[in-house]
Formats: structure tokens, sequence, C-alpha cells
């Protein structure tokens, strides 16, 4: 289909990998499956694809590895399959860049709404818009955050997070408000996913040399900036 948003599976079940690529096309899609798991990474960046599908155990490739070397070059959203329920697995792909986490077996449907949710939540604002607080500027069309005349990109999740608290600065928003933002919904999702998103958030701020006492934990409440 003519323009329409590329989806990169990289899935070493081909059969799995070929239905899922043929619902998406039914979606609206343009599915592609990775020929090569050895160079999935530089695969993934060269489509300039919409979104990643990324399966955890490839076969002489490691998708912790795929997601790291994708988010050094590029801020395509990701989305990790695994058929392993290790919370490490979970948090490991998490902190190396993916933006959500699918576990095996799942439906093909239910994966396709990820898709979905995960790009809405990507699509940039229609105008730049700026926001500022205490010397943190927060560019939301540009996707990036900047302090004391250093700046760094910011992935999606990262972005939402810290553009929900600058707009509601000195509010404590609560965990649920937030995964709202992050998932469009608090339900099935697990909290330690926010915890690792607003980690990392804290580590991007930290390089920036932002103060730790920016954004700020209130114990069985939730985050405030």
């Amino acid at each position: 289909m003519e323009d329409a948003p590329v989806i990169a599976i990289v899935e070493d079940d081909r059969t799995l990998g070929r239905e899922l690529a043929r619902l998406l096309s039914l979606a609206g899609f343009s599915a592609k499956l990775c020929p090569d798991f050895s160079c999935a990474a530089d695969w993934i960046v060269g489509l300039d694809a919409a979104c990643a599908v990324v399966d955890l155990k490839l076969p002489g490739a490691d998708g912790h590895a795929v997601i790291r070397d994708v988010r050094a070059r590029s801020l395509v959203p990701i989305i990790m399959l695994t058929s392993s329920d290790s919370e490490f697995d979970e948090v490991m792909a998490m902190n190396l860049g993916a933006d959500d986490y699918v576990c095996k077996p799942y439906r093909p449907a239910a994966l396709i709404a990820h898709i979905q949710a995960l790009l809405r939540r990507s699509a940039p604002p229609a105008a730049s818009t700026r926001i500022e607080r205490k010397g943190v500027v927060l560019d939301l069309a540009a996707a990036s955050v900047s302090f004391g005349g250093k700046s760094a990109d910011l992935t999606h999740n990262e972005l939402k997070i810290l553009g929900l608290l600058m707009r509601n600065p000195g509010v404590v928003l609560s965990r649920s408000e937030i995964m709202c933002e992050l998932w469009e919904s608090d339900v099935f999702i697990d909290d330690n996913t926010l915890t690792v998103n607003v980690n990392r958030l804290r580590k991007t701020l930290r390089s920036l040399g932002v103060p730790d006492d920016f954004l700020v934990t209130r114990r069985g409440q939730g985050y405030a900036v």
C-alpha cells in the first residue's frame, strides 16, 4: 500500500511473521520481514520504519543487542517480543530503549493494537512547543530536552512523561495518571515498566547536569517537577 506506515518485523518464526505481516497489511500497514538477523539493526534503521517489532531470541543474534544498536542511531518506536516471563529481560529491554514489551504467546490482533497505540503516542505535535521550568527546556516537536547549554534526545516514553509533568508544574501526578498518558490505560501494565521509564528519564536529565531534585518522587503518591 503506497505511503502506508512501514512496520519492521524481526521474528525468527517465519510462519508467525508472515501471518503478522498479512494482518498488518489488512490493517493498513506495509509490513517488512527481516531477511538477515545478523544485520537486523542496520536493516531497521535503513528501512526508515514507523515501528519495529523485535523478537528477543534470534538465531545468531540477540534482540537486546538489536535494540541497543537501533536506539544508538534512531528513535523509531520498538516493541520487544519474548517467550520469556523474566522480569530481568523486560527491564533490560526497556533500559536499552524499547518502548513496549509483549509476551508470547500473543494474539496478533492484540499486538497490532499495541503497535497502533504506540504510533499514536509517538506522533509528533502539530507545531513546535517549548516548555521551560527551572532552567530545563523541553522541545516537544524536536523530542529533546536542554539544560545549561547541553541537550539530549528523548525516547517517546521519556518525552511523554516529562511533557506531562512539565505541563503540570508542582502537581503530584499519580503513577496511574502517568501510565494512562503513556499507554492510554493502566490495565494490565506492569507497574515496574513505569519505574524503568522514569529511571531512564532521570538518567538522561542527570547527564545534562539537571539537579536530582528537579524530578521528585512522592512515596505512595506519584511524581512531580
